[in-house]
């Protein structure tokens, strides 16, 4: 990888005229690899001193090493072989100290370990080349220390500005000189600078990305590649209670990189816990908001409603109810508010006793369809209502939330099964006592009063049907159920008598 403009190269060495240094001749050598950063320069001539180098390095030598191999190839393509491997990004050979000029076997090894070997001239001292790359690596930290603090009052300054977080991503950005997005707790891109600076196909996948850290709910920080392109994600607020993700279109950063990127975590998480408060007192206003409307009278909750948010969606109204646990609840919220600004008039919101209401004009389902998707969570919606029949319509949409088996359940699939199908576990556990006197008889006589009493029911408690249905004669029929009646210690010409029989029957099934 090259270094950065900055970075002390090869190259930047090799133009120092003071040094007076020499790049050896070698058509095939990368032009790039004069470009990769040199951490520090070292002498040795030892045969072989990679044990004591590290990746990054200039090596310079005088040769003496080479003194017995002569004209002899091989001691020179090992040498070399060995730096390469170490990670050494270029050799410098002290002429005029040993031998004169640059051997040729040391030219031909570097060559083709696409080494880059430069002349060091007998006048140019070996410490006077590291002194200049010492030099040039204070330099270097120094121009870093000295953005990074421009960078972090920069930042701070645009903090202050009306749009805080707006301002502060846009100048981090143009800090990097790279795309940064800041995302929201539902993982909506709330902020971005250069705005429209991503593909649409890296923008949907950096979303995906970002709703996968969300989702996970732990402070963390993490990089990935999208395509050509390399991301660094940062999470804002708590673990269990992220705020959001900052996301920069850049791989590694450096120290004072990374020292600024902090800063902004440090301020945007901040003011996201500030606007947090905020956003608890919102809550606290739809909630008031909501127990008014079930009143039926939304003629305060009219009122206050249009001076923060707009007008309440008009009637007729549909109401749906989520069951988002409490942990989901503040990131629905959040992508909630961004709706509401989204469609002023057509959609509000509220916590209710047990999760989420939301209020929209009948027949718009986005919203709804869109939690469902995105949050896996259930809803159940109301039949079409005006405000005068709001905490009926709660209670319809309560009610197909819990009994529906999909994401969005509408209350009139729900009605159109009747009521005794919503009986609960207790009622079937009360309609096993009902009935266990008639079964435990059947069991110990074998009798079938069980059978005969539902079909005597389930045909209106006509016995002429009721003996047509289970093959025997009325008369049987009439015996059965006089029987049952003992057993029961039930009266079955009572209609209360019969209905909840019939509904232990039903409940049973």
């Amino acid at each position: 990888m090259n270094a950065p403009a900055d970075t002390p190269t090869l190259r930047a060495l090799l133009t120092r005229g003071d040094l007076r240094l020499t790049l050896a001749e070698d058509d095939g050598l990368d032009p790039a690899a004069l470009d990769r950063a040199v951490r520090w320069v070292h002498s040795s001539d030892l045969s072989d001193p990679t044990p004591f180098l590290s990746e990054g390095l200039v090596l310079l030598t005088t040769g003496t090493q080479f003194t017995d191999a002569g004209d002899d190839v091989a001691p020179y393509r090992a040498y070399v072989h060995r730096l390469a491997a170490r990670g050494v990004v270029g050799l410098g050979f002290g002429t005029e100290v040993v031998r004169a000029g640059l051997p040729p076997a040391l030219a031909h090894a570097c060559r083709d370990e696409r080494m880059p070997l430069f002349e060091v001239p007998y006048r140019t001292p070996f410490i006077a080349v590291a002194r200049a790359n010492a030099e040039a690596i204070a330099a270097q930290a120094y121009a870093r220390r000295s953005w990074a603090l421009a960078a972090q009052r920069a930042i701070a300054l645009a903090a202050l500005r009306p749009d805080g977080l707006g301002a502060t991503v846009a100048e981090l950005a143009k800090q990097l000189d790279t795309w940064v997005g800041m995302f929201d707790a539902a993982g909506e891109l709330s902020r971005e600078h250069p705005v429209d600076g991503l593909g649409t196909a890296t923008a949907a996948a950096l979303r995906h990305e970002v709703t996968g850290v969300l989702n996970r709910g732990a402070r963390a920080g993490s990089s990935l590649r999208i395509d050509d392109t390399p991301f660094t994600l940062q999470t804002l607020g708590r673990g269990g209670h992220l705020r959001g993700v900052i996301a920069i279109a850049a791989g590694d950063l450096d120290q004072e990189g990374r020292g600024v990127v902090t800063s902004v975590i440090a301020m945007a998480g901040l003011a996201l816990e500030q606007q947090q408060g905020l956003g608890r007192a919102r809550g606290a206003l739809r909630a008031g908001l909501l127990h008014n409307l079930m009143t039926d009278d939304p003629s305060l909750a009219r009122r206050i409603a249009r001076e923060v948010w707009g007008p309440l969606p008009a009637a007729p109204i549909q109401v749906a109810v989520t069951d988002a646990a409490a942990s989901r609840v503040d990131a629905i919220a959040e992508l909630l508010e961004l709706r509401v600004d989204e469609r002023r008039g057509s959609l509000f919101f509220g916590r209710g006793d047990d999760g989420l209401v939301l209020v929209l004009p009948a027949g718009e389902h986005g919203p709804v369809d869109e939690l469902a998707e995105r949050f896996g969570v259930r809803l159940g919606m109301s039949d079409p209502t005006g405000y005068d029949g709001f905490a009926a319509a709660v209670g319809q949409a309560r009610v197909a939330r819990d009994r529906g088996a999909g994401p969005v359940t509408m209350f009139a699939d729900v009605a159109r099964s009747g009521v005794l199908s919503a009986l609960t576990d207790d009622a079937r556990t009360l309609a096993r006592a009902e009935l266990a006197p008639l079964a435990t008889h059947d069991a110990d006589e074998g009798t079938r009063l069980v059978e005969t009493l539902r079909a005597w029911l389930e045909n209106d408690c006509s016995h002429e049907a009721s003996a047509r249905a289970l093959g025997v004669h009325r008369h049987t029929v009439r015996t059965r159920l006089a029987q049952a009646e003992r057993v029961l210690g039930r009266d079955l010409s009572s209609f209360p008598t019969r209905a909840e029989l019939w509904a232990a029957l039903r409940a049973l099934d």
